[in-house]
């Protein structure tokens, strides 16, 4: 059975390879902006499925999975800052404390859809204005939700994690793989 990723994230592409997987890419091309809620798991999951079911017509035959993440901050809904400056101001706010990684995953094979929304604690070094500069620098933080990674660069700058650490880099394995078997398909099926 084929299998296919809903998603222009390399990250998420490289946990799933090492997951045994070997995903086909079928970026969606979502206007992320028509999806508006405070609440950070209800978006996540709404993005990951608008993203799942664009792609999943051209892909009957096949298992599509879309995500999204973004992190929940102090009461904001944070995602990619884009902008070396409001990254910056991001890790300049996150230096020091702690806040939750929402992945949602929407999982379809022809008809039938499950969904699941996973949450990881992530707490964030306490680091200098200088570190935070060369971090930027690196334009690793300016393409990812919560301007941080924990499979690059930005791995440095994270003390610990409550949770599910995959989920931090944009896919629960462990969830991607429950929700496979609630559709029927065993997860080894999948591996190379």
């Amino acid at each position: 059975m084929r299998f296919v990723l809903a998603s222009a994230s390399p990250a998420r592409l490289e946990v799933l390879r090492r997951s045994g997987l070997s995903p086909e890419v079928s970026v969606s091309g979502v206007d992320e902006s028509v999806v508006a809620t405070t609440d950070p798991s209800d978006l996540v999951v709404e993005l990951a499925a608008l993203k799942c079911r664009a792609v999943a017509p051209a892909h009957l035959d096949a298992l599509v999975l879309g995500c999204d993440s973004v992190l929940w901050f102090e009461g904001e809904i944070l995602g990619k800052p884009y902008s070396p400056e409001a990254a910056t101001e991001r890790w300049q706010r996150m230096r020091g404390r702690s806040g939750v990684l929402h992945t949602g995953h929407c999982l379809r094979l022809g008809d039938r859809e499950v969904q699941r929304t996973v949450a990881t604690t992530v707490h964030f070094a306490n680091v200098s204005d200088a570190e935070i500069a060369a971090y930027v620098a690196t334009g690793e933080p300016l393409h990812v939700a919560g301007a941080f990674t924990i499979d690059g660069f930005g791995g440095a700058f994270i003390e610990r994690i409550e949770g599910d650490h995959l989920n931090v880099i944009g896919v629960s394995v462990p969830t991607l793989r429950e929700m496979v078997n609630q559709l029927g398909v065993g997860w080894p099926t999948f591996w190379s």
